[in-house]
C-alpha cells in the first residue's frame, strides 16, 4: 500500500495525533504477555468517556479482564481464531447497559429525554447498541494514544459471554478488544482501504 500522507490542518501544520492513531497503529497478529496497569486502563476509560454520545447517554460497560483466571472464564466463548488473543495484557469486554436511560437525569441535566425509552424497550436497545459501539471505537483511539495497541474482535459467542459475565441480562455484549502490546513487528503490510471515491458521495 502506498505511504499515506500526513493530513495537515488549514494552516498547513501538521497534524501530530495522526501518526498514533491512525497512520502507525496497527493491529497487532501475536501479542505480547506484558501486563496493563490498572492505572492505565482507567485512564484508557476516563479518556474514552469524554467523546459524544447521544444525549449524553454513555450506555457502554466495560469489563478489563485482566487475570489468568478472568481470561479462563473468558475462553469458552472465544472462537478458536481468537484465542491467540487471550494473551494479551488486557481483553476489554465492551457491553451496553439496556437500561441506560436510568442515568440520563444525571447524564443529560439540561434536557431529561428517558421518557423516550422508559416504555420502548427497542428505542432503547438500538440506541444502547448504536452508541455502546460508538464507545468502543472511542476505546481505541484512547489505547493507541496512550502508547498500547487495541485489537477488536467480534469472533465470540455472545450469549455464552453473557451468561458468564452479565447474568442479570441487563447488560450485553457487543465487542471484544484486546489491549497491550504487540509481540514483534508487524507480520504483514496494512491491507489497503477504500479510496475516497470509492466509499464517499459528496452532494
Amino acid at each position: 500500500m502506498p505511504d499515506i500522507a500526513l493530513p495537515v490542518d488549514d494552516d498547513g501544520a501538521d497534524l501530530p495525533a495522526a501518526g498514533p492513531l491512525f497512520l502507525d497503529a496497527r493491529t497487532p497478529q501475536s501479542w505480547s504477555d506484558r501486563p496493563v496497569p490498572p492505572d492505565t486502563l482507567r485512564r484508557l476509560y476516563e479518556l474514552a468517556r469524554l467523546a459524544p454520545t447521544a444525549f449524553n447517554s454513555s450506555p457502554a460497560r466495560v469489563v478489563f479482564v485482566t487475570t489468568p483466571e478472568a481470561k479462563e472464564r473468558l475462553r469458552p466463548a472465544l472462537s478458536k481464531g481468537n484465542l491467540p488473543k487471550l494473551k494479551a495484557g488486557a481483553i476489554a469486554i465492551v457491553a451496553h447497559d439496556l437500561r441506560f436511560f436510568e442515568h440520563l437525569p444525571r447524564l443529560s441535566p439540561h434536557y431529561d429525554p428517558s421518557a423516550l425509552f422508559t416504555d420502548n424497550p427497542a428505542l432503547a436497545e438500538t440506541t444502547a447498541f448504536r452508541n455502546g459501539t460508538l464507545q468502543a471505537g472511542y476505546l481505541i483511539l484512547a489505547a493507541r494514544l496512550l502508547g498500547l495497541d487495541a485489537g477488536p474482535m467480534s469472533g465470540f459467542d455472545n450469549a455464552a459471554l453473557d451468561a458468564e459475565f452479565f447474568p442479570d441480562g441487563r447488560v450485553r455484549s457487543n465487542i471484544l478488544v484486546a489491549l497491550g502490546h504487540a509481540d514483534g513487528p508487524p507480520a504483514r503490510p496494512r491491507a489497503p482501504r477504500l479510496d475516497v471515491d470509492e466509499a464517499v458521495t459528496f452532494l
